[in-house]
């Protein structure tokens, strides 16, 4: 379909952009965002038992430990994506802090392959860029589009985009596959998406 070609082609380019801008930020801004979003009131109430899936960051990415940490805090069990093969949903395996974590595909830190297969109820998104609407743009393999869908489609779960500030854009050209946030939680807000 051309629209959906010319829709691919704009995220490449504002993907492109927003990594740029991403990469720009010092170490220090990026550590002191990261203990700043953590700070807030957690988005959402964590089920009991519940399942808080965060992700390895990676380049300049925001860092989820943090609030990982406030999650474990108030009673959430942990888990990391593993990625299976492309074109399939991401594996979600337990996890705790001070556990190895050796590295998986494009040097990603994963859970042991013998870690039990967990399905969180809550999964906190990386992202390139994003919108109000709760739209995101990712890296383009759409691991987390697959993931969410699969998910939601199992129970009820919501769906944190974790962000810097500076990664939001007026509009994401969204397709029909690609799955809505639920919250994005940046170190100056926590945007609800839902009503959007």
């Amino acid at each position: 379909m051309p629209g959906s070609e010319t829709a691919l082609a704009t995220k490449a380019d504002l993907r492109s952009a927003a990594l740029q801008r991403r990469d720009q930020l010092s170490p220090d801004a990026r550590a002191a965002a990261a203990e700043a979003l953590s700070a807030y009131p957690l988005p959402v109430v964590v089920p009991s038992g519940g399942v808080v899936a965060g992700f390895s960051p990676i380049r300049s990415e925001i860092n989820p430990f943090p609030l990982l940490r406030r999650f474990v805090d108030a009673g959430a069990c942990l888990a990391l994506p593993k990625i299976v093969k492309r074109g399939d949903p991401l594996s979600f395996r337990a996890f705790t802090f001070g556990e190895e974590l050796p590295r998986g595909q494009w040097g990603i830190r994963e859970p042991r392959p013998d870690a039990p297969e967990v399905f969180p109820d809550i999964v906190i998104v990386p992202l390139a860029a994003f919108d109000r609407r709760g739209y995101r743009i990712g890296y383009g393999a759409g691991y987390y589009d697959l993931t969410l869908t699969k998910l939601r489609a199992m129970k009820p779960i919501t769906a944190l985009g974790l962000a810097y500030a500076m990664q939001e854009i007026a509009t994401v050209p969204a397709l029909a596959h690609d799955a809505q946030l639920d919250f994005v939680l940046t170190e100056h807000e926590l945007i609800d998406c839902r009503g959007a």
